[in-house]
C-alpha cells in the first residue's frame, strides 16, 4: 500500500485523506503489518502531512494531575490497582487548591483531573463535583475528569461546575482480551457512558493499550470500536509491566508499536486530539509520538510534583523532565509551539 510510493505520492494519499478517504480493515492490516524502518518512515511522514494541514506546527499542553491513587477495580494491567499493596495518597482540597495557585500562567491549555475509582468519591460523588468546581475557579481553565465510570447524575453535575471533557479508556474492543484486563468489569457500562457524556455535551476520550496480546486483528478491532464512539481524542498506549501486579512478568515482542498505531489513528482521525504521552519515554518520547502525528503533549506534571503518572517510567527518579519548561523548550528546538488558548477552546466548543 504504502511500500512503493514516492514523496510525492506519500503527500497525495495524505490530501486524499484530508478529502475525507476512509481506510478500509485491509488499509489497516496493511499498515499494521509495516515493519521497516523506510515503511514507518513514510507512514509518520504522511500522519505529519494530515496533522499539519489541520494544526499547522500547533501543540497542546495538558497538565495532569493524578489527585488519589486508591481504586476499586483490579485491572491486571495497572499499578493503582485495589489488590497491589503500594503507597497510596488522596490529595485534599486544600492541596489542590494550592497546587491550582502554582500552575496559575504556567501556559496550560487543560487540566486533567485523573483518579482511581476511589470508594471515597463513589460512596459521595458530590466530594467529585465540589473538586471539579475548586479547580474551575481558581484556574478558570478548561477541565479534563478521568474519575473511571462514574454514574451520569455525578456526570452531569460535574459539567455544571465546568468540566468539559470525559477521559475513558476502553483499553481494547476484543472482549476477551477485555475481560483479562479489565477484571470483573463490565465492557457495555464503560462503553455506555462515553456515549452518555458525548451526548450530554462533553468532549470524549477514549484509549487502547497496546503490547498486551493485542494481534493485528484484535487491533483492527480496537481502532474501529474507537471509531464508533465518534471521540474528540483518542490515544494508544504501550503496556508496561507494573510491579505487583498480574501482568508483571508479561512480556511481548509485538510489532504493533505505539508509534505506529498512533500515525495510523492519524489517517482514522484526521480531526483529532491524539496525545504524545510523557508517561513512557519523558520527552525523548514526546518527540517520537508527535513526529508519528500527535499533537497534544499529556502526562506533564506540575512543577516539583512528585504526584504519580499513569506508568511512570521514571519512578524512583530524582530528576523528572515532565514539567512544561521543558516541554516547551523541546517543541521550539523541533519548530512546533504551544497553540494560542483561544484555538484549543474552539476545539472543544467552548
Amino acid at each position: 500500500m504504502i511500500q512503493k510510493m514516492a514523496t510525492e505520492e506519500l503527500d497525495r494519499f495524505g490530501e486524499k485523506i484530508i478529502e475525507g478517504l476512509e481506510l478500509s480493515d485491509d488499509d489497516l492490516r496493511a499498515l499494521l503489518s509495516l515493519e521497516s524502518e523506510e515503511e514507518l518512515e513514510k507512514l509518520y511522514h504522511v500522519a505529519r502531512k494530515v496533522r499539519d494541514h489541520y494544526f499547522g506546527n500547533r501543540v497542546f499542553l495538558n497538565c495532569f494531575i493524578y489527585f488519589s491513587t486508591y481504586c476499586k477495580n483490579q485491572c491486571a494491567f495497572c499499578y493503582y490497582n485495589c489488590k497491589n499493596e503500594i503507597n497510596r495518597y488522596r490529595l485534599t482540597g486544600e492541596e489542590i487548591k494550592e497546587m491550582c495557585k502554582a500552575l496559575k500562567g504556567a501556559g496550560f491549555h487543560m487540566i486533567d483531573l485523573t483518579m482511581g475509582e476511589d470508594p471515597y468519591y463513589y460512596e459521595e460523588p458530590d466530594r467529585f463535583v465540589d473538586l471539579v468546581r475548586t479547580v474551575k475557579e481558581e484556574l478558570g481553565l478548561p477541565i479534563m475528569i478521568s474519575p473511571g465510570v462514574m454514574d451520569n447524575s455525578t456526570l452531569l453535575k460535574a459539567k455544571k461546575k465546568g468540566a468539559n471533557f470525559f477521559a475513558l479508556y476502553q483499553e481494547t474492543y476484543d472482549p476477551e482480551l477485555y475481560k483479562n484486563l479489565r477484571v470483573g468489569q463490565s465492557f457495555e457500562e464503560r462503553f455506555n457512558a462515553r456515549l452518555f457524556a458525548k451526548e450530554q455535551g462533553y468532549c470524549v476520550e477514549d484509549g487502547i493499550l497496546t503490547g498486551v496480546g493485542n494481534d493485528i486483528e484484535s487491533t483492527v478491532i480496537s481502532i474501529r470500536g474507537m471509531k464508533s464512539n465518534n471521540p474528540d481524542m483518542v490515544r494508544v498506549m504501550t503496556f508496561l509491566p507494573q510491579e505487583g501486579t498480574p501482568l508483571e512478568g508479561f512480556r511481548e515482542n509485538s510489532k504493533l508499536s505505539e508509534l505506529k498505531i498512533i500515525a495510523i489513528l492519524r489517517l482514522m482521525f484526521p480531526k483529532c486530539l491524539i496525545p504524545a504521552s510523557l508517561d513512557l519515554e519523558g520527552i525523548d518520547g514526546m518527540v517520537y509520538r508527535l513526529n508519528a502525528g500527535a499533537n497534544i503533549v499529556t502526562s506533564i506534571l506540575p512543577p516539583d510534583s512528585r504526584l504519580e503518572g499513569v506508568a511512570n517510567y521514571d519512578r524512583g527518579m530524582e530528576e523528572r523532565d515532565r514539567d512544561i519548561t521543558s516541554v516547551i523548550k523541546k517543541l521550539k528546538v523541533m519548530g512546533m509551539e504551544p497553540a494560542p488558548q483561544a484555538e484549543f477552546e474552539k476545539i472543544l466548543g467552548c
